[in-house]
């Protein structure tokens, strides 16, 4: 055999091993057996406590969602996966230049599999809350929409990550697997939701309250302008308002998410913290009552 009719064996082989515990997922992505009765997928796939999963096979199903990780965005579905194999798990991460397969099986499409190598290791992004998520595998295997929550695997066909995001020049990244993945899939198996203080706002980029603030004639200041606030959340309650800049929490100055987030952290998912927002030229302290983050729509801090 000539060294593509090699390869071109090799990913077949990938694609009947694997593919039959790659899923659909509602009709936003994919998802991928974990064990019996469980499917892993994104966080930002579902909409609603229940959704409909689809088999290789066909088969269609009604699953659960036990819990869900929207900074981390990723979630665990409880539902009958019937004599499905679970993935089966690299014990070694890949290396940049690594060849890797992405398996996907976006709803009303079918199974997908694609080939790339691992063009970086290590990369941040932001989850569908805003989180910054680190540690990311970058790849060149090319995925259509509805690809994410889908398995990225080795040449052997074992997982070494979990697609998740794609970036604007075409790559994709995916989730490691790794102790901290299993870790974070076994408690959400276990309907273990990560609790995280959040104010439940949208907030816009510092430059975008720079500009404002400047086109009606005001000081620029550092901070985070608030596009939105959920209704009936901590921030709500307090009195925080849409077009409020957030500079401080907790004492803390904050010029930008990640200085947010890591005043929020600080506090913890209970008790209360206070909050300085200018409103105009006015600078207000308001103390804000913390709760836990198990639920709250995406795109909110």
């Amino acid at each position: 055999m000539t060294v593509l009719e090699d390869f071109s064996a090799a990913l077949r082989d990938v694609a009947a091993r694997v593919g039959p515990a790659v899923v659909s997922v509602g009709r936003a992505g994919t998802g991928v057996v974990v064990g019996p009765g469980l499917v892993a997928t994104n966080a930002h796939n579902l909409r609603a406590e229940e959704t409909d999963v689809v088999f290789a096979d066909g088969r269609r199903a009604t699953a659960r969602v036990a819990a869900a990780d929207l900074d981390g965005d990723l979630a665990v579905l409880s539902t009958d996966t019937g004599d499905v194999p679970a993935i089966e798990w690299a014990t070694d991460a890949p290396q940049v230049g690594s060849v890797v397969a992405a398996l996907a099986s976006p709803p009303g499409s079918g199974l997908r599999v694609t080939i790339g190598t691992v063009s970086a290791v290590g990369r941040p992004f932001r989850g569908p809350r805003g989180r910054r998520i680190a540690g990311s595998i970058e790849h060149t295997a090319p995925l259509a929409r509805g690809s994410s929550g889908g398995p990225l695997v080795d040449g052997s066909g074992r997982v070494v990550g979990i697609n998740t995001h794609r970036l604007g020049d075409g790559f994709y990244l995916a989730l490691p697997a790794g102790d901290d993945l299993a870790s974070r899939l076994e408690g959400l198996a276990r309907g273990e939701a990560p609790a995280r203080a959040r104010l439940g706002v949208a907030v816009a980029p510092p430059h975008v309250a720079h500009r404002l603030r400047s086109a009606v004639g005001l000081e620029p200041r550092d901070g985070l302008l608030v596009r939105a606030v959920e209704q009936g959340g901590p921030a709500d309650r307090a009195g925080i308002r849409p077009g409020d800049l957030i500079v401080s929490v907790g004492g803390t100055a904050v010029a930008g998410p990640d200085d947010l987030h890591a005043a929020l952290d600080t506090a913890g998912p209970t008790g209360s913290v206070e909050v300085k927002v200018v409103r105009g030229s006015e600078d207000i302290t308001l103390s804000v009552g913390l709760g836990p983050t198990a639920t709250g729509a995406q795109g909110t801090a």
